[in-house]
């Protein structure tokens, strides 16, 4: 049955099909091989098989998966919001080299670094992230207008 939860997450069957869905589509739109694609969510197997998740195969419902898939959605939705007027430049800020990156990519870094990389780069991309990430707290002087 589709409906159904799953326990541990409160999150039923189409619920991780539709998460899954908007995945595969941000890492269509990004270009990105499967290779690319497996690495970036720590999936284990052959690039071949990671095609069943196009075809109503939800991704893994664990906590290490869920919380790469939030990174990599706000990574895409920090780069829409710095990129407004033309969609395709994240797919190629994602691979260009930067000094910001230590003269890798984003993509790289987020490859290699796992789950670390990801942070670094949303860090990057979206200051209220960086901002929560140093624990900084809003002081009463900073609220007035």
């Amino acid at each position: 049955m589709a409906t159904t939860q799953d326990i541990s997450t409160g999150r039923t069957l189409n619920d991780r099909l539709a998460i899954t869905r908007g995945v595969m589509n941000m890492f269509e739109n990004w270009g990105l091989h499967a290779e690319e694609m497996m690495a970036l969510l720590n999936l284990e197997g052959k690039a071949r098989h990671f095609t069943q998740y196009r075809h109503n195969k939800p991704l893994p419902d664990t906590p290490d998966v869920m919380r790469r898939v939030e990174y990599l959605v706000r990574i895409d939705d920090a780069l829409r919001t710095t990129y407004p007027s033309n969609p395709s430049m994240g797919k190629r800020w994602l691979r260009q080299r930067s000094h910001k990156f230590n003269k890798h990519s984003p993509l790289s870094m987020m490859i290699g670094d796992g789950e670390q990389g990801m942070i670094y780069v949303l860090s990057r991309l979206d200051c209220t992230f960086a901002w929560d990430q140093s624990g900084s707290k809003p002081s009463s002087r900073s609220l007035e207008c």
